[in-house]
């Protein structure tokens, strides 16, 4: 022990001193460490954790204290919650429209699509047999979002999801109840509705709506654990029509905001996620591409590189031109 009441120590790697009298848990306590999530090393021989709280830390010992981490880099890890729940990818894909489940599933393999939207429709009775989604699109490794797609009243839309919700215990399902058949716009009225009733049942909707940012307010009052404005018509791929309104409601939103509907292309997906959205929903414009796995991959790199245009903020908009060179000191 030293004069100052230290005592020297080598830990993981780097000369220390430290306070003379403490045990190996107060040693981990003062770096605040918690003793219990650790493993240590004590001059090449592994102290039982049970016994950190009595063996005290001597001049000249060496130290290798360890604990577990996630493998990879996550630095750059850009995640995102909805009710709790977690996810790296922010695009979310449908799973209608697709030739069969096995071009379904290469293409949310693709995507790298962590949900997937799923209708609820009746077993098909005459065939037991006949395959089904779980079968290529495990809901164990694939968070599955139950929806209400072609549902035009409250009482259809609640009706299905508390189906939903005894099948597979779901309580995160998306909600969306549809006003006409030709442009399958929300009702808001009958949406409105619906989002109170199932978020005092204990659901969590994510809410299919207009690109309204007043409507979007009364949503997420009403309970709406995410609001989900529509880029363009459902199925049309006419991209982002109004970025005004949508990036008015990631402004005014305190839950996560994804654009749904309408996406055609890639340009649309970073268009999106470059307002600010924290995620993005499409079913048509990869189902339907000439080549679904391959549209699927673009898809996700679109979302990615949008997103990451958000954060790092794009230039000023100048009415002139600026010139990137230095003017001053021509030849």
């Amino acid at each position: 022990m030293h004069a100052d009441g230290t005592v020297s120590i080598i830990l993981n790697g780097e000369h220390k001193r430290v306070a003379a009298g403490l045990t190996i848990a107060q040693l981990a306590e003062s770096l605040g460490l918690v003793p219990a999530k650790l493993a240590v090393e004590r001059n090449l021989e592994v102290v039982p954790r049970s016994t950190l709280a009595e063996v005290m830390v001597e001049d000249g010992d060496e130290l290798e204290i360890v604990h577990f981490v996630g493998g990879g880099d996550h630095a750059g890890d850009d995640g995102w919650s909805v009710a709790g729940h977690s996810f790296r990818s922010r695009l979310i894909v449908g799973t209608g429209k697709y030739k069969d489940f096995e071009q379904n599933a290469a293409a949310v393999a693709a995507s790298g699509a962590e949900i997937v939207t799923v209708a609820v429709r009746r077993v098909n009775v005459s065939d037991p047999n006949a395959p089904m989604l779980t079968d290529y699109i495990d809901p164990k490794k694939i968070t599955y979002l139950p929806n209400t797609a072609g549902c035009f009243d409250a009482e259809s839309a609640i009706r299905t999801l508390r189906l939903a919700r005894e099948a597979g215990g779901w309580d995160l399902v998306k909600l969306e109840v549809l006003g006409e058949a030709r442009t399958l716009y929300p009702d808001m009225v009958e949406t409105l509705r619906a989002t109170e009733v199932l978020a005092n049942e204990g659901f969590k909707p994510m809410v299919y709506c207009v690109d309204d940012p007043i409507a979007a307010k009364r949503l997420e009052d009403a309970g709406a654990v995410a609001i989900m404005p529509l880029g363009a018509p459902i199925g049309s791929g006419l991209g982002i029509q109004n970025q005004v309104t949508i990036r008015l409601i990631v402004e005014g939103a305190k839950v996560p905001v994804l654009v749904d509907a309408g996406v055609g292309t890639a340009s649309d997906a970073a268009a999106a996620m470059e307002l600010g959205c924290d995620g993005v929903l499409m079913n048509t414009a990869i189902a339907e591409a000439k080549d679904p796995i391959l549209m699927a991959a673009a898809m996700k790199a679109a979302v990615e590189s949008g997103r990451l245009a958000y954060r790092a903020g794009r230039m000023a908009k100048r009415r002139y031109a600026d010139p990137s060179s230095p003017l001053a000191g021509l030849i």
